[in-house]
């Protein structure tokens, strides 16, 4: 039996970017088309087989252990990128303010994407989705220099929409209309017995 299933959702490749440091604002540049290799985008603040360990792993490490970095890309939808503007009362938000990679139109819910799902365009490109990206102060920092006033509301606006953090499973290119299809695990969810000791 296959691990993973094609679903018949797929996603449109709308916007690229790449964010080359991060300093004390995560601002990404636009781009037409990017390279993908088993390290990330070369020249990206997340490229890299390995990461310092951040704050989100705290339960895990120590700060700034060496670890695997299943973070090398930061995937939004155009549709939460909607909602988040919304609530914070922006007519649009822009995906170079977020730290965003790449931004895809077309699957519903793209933040709560089953971790080790695939998104596979159709020369064979694939990145495998590591979990939710919750929001942080660097995008916060980058909007309030856009828009003063309106870097503090991004934190709420922003829970449970800021996309998905994935890595590269097949390098390739890809390009803005390239279409992602999403293939998700035929395995259940975890549903452990109750403590019998309990």
């Amino acid at each position: 039996m296959q691990e993973l299933h094609p679903t018949d959702y797929y996603g449109t490749v709308v916007w690229l970017g790449r964010t080359p440091q991060r300093e004390d604002i995560l601002r990404g540049f636009e781009a037409t088309e990017i390279l993908l290799g088993f390290d990330g985008i070369a020249g990206d603040v997340h490229e890299g087989p390995t990461r310092s360990s951040c704050v989100r792993a705290t339960q895990l490490y120590p700060l700034n252990t060496e670890i695997r970095n299943t973070r090398q890309l930061t995937i939004l939808s155009v549709e939460n990128l909607a909602e988040i503007a919304r609530d914070m009362g922006l007519e649009r938000l822009s995906p170079e303010l977020v730290g965003a990679n790449v931004v895809i139109e077309g699957i519903p819910d793209l933040s709560h994407v089953t971790p080790s799902s695939r998104l596979q365009s159709e020369s064979g490109t694939t990145m495998v989705v590591d979990r939710l990206n919750r929001p942080c102060t660097y995008p916060a920092r980058a909007i309030e220099k856009a828009h003063p006033g309106f870097g503090k509301l991004f934190r709420r606006a922003g829970a449970g929409r800021r996309g998905v953090t994935a890595c590269v499973e097949r390098p390739g290119v890809l390009k803005i209309g390239d279409r992602l299809r999403l293939h998700v695990s035929n395995q259940r969810t975890w549903q452990p017995e109750p403590n019998a000791s309990a």
